[in-house]
């Protein structure tokens, strides 16, 4: 299984990207990180519909396509772990699509196969992408049987 990260917005050096980095590292699936921007100040909606275009530019033929949206469904570890594994038996790609800062265009999450949140909070976009690429590595290590996690 191949695993795409595409997110708009471009990190800057600092603890997000580390946060980033440190979990990218840790999965063992071939995984690659795809920042899109639009760099023209557009009113919020249009920003949406651009930014809509640029993240499904990204998404791979054939890929099991995974809005991140306030509208979603939160799953437990390892509920999304039993997902991920059935994703990976039967895709050759799985896309996660992660919006900027006003969240995700209705066409993304129409396109998309499932759309999950990461809880009823409201995050940060740039830290969002840390936070799914620790619930991918701990999905990795529940699959494992790896004590990483802990549910007790």
């Amino acid at each position: 299984m191949r695993l795409r990260l595409i997110a708009v917005g471009r990190l800057k050096p600092g603890p997000l990207k580390e946060l980033e980095r440190h979990y990218a590292a840790r999965i063992r699936w071939p995984l690659e990180i795809r920042e899109v921007e639009e760099r023209r100040k557009l009113p919020p909606a249009a920003l949406k519909e651009r930014e809509a275009i640029l993240l499904l530019a990204e998404l791979p033929a054939g890929a099991v396509a995974v809005a991140l949206d306030r509208r979603g469904q939160p799953l437990s570890s390892e509920a999304f772990a039993a997902e991920l594994a059935a994703w990976r038996d039967r895709a050759a790609a799985v896309a996660f699509l992660l919006g900027g800062a006003d969240g995700l265009d209705d066409v993304v999450c129409r396109r998309a196969a499932r759309v999950l949140s990461l809880g009823a909070m409201t995050w940060p976009h740039f830290l969002a992408r840390g936070m799914l690429l620790e619930q991918i590595y701990r999905a990795q290590q529940i699959l494992a049987g790896h004590p990483y996690h802990r549910a007790d």
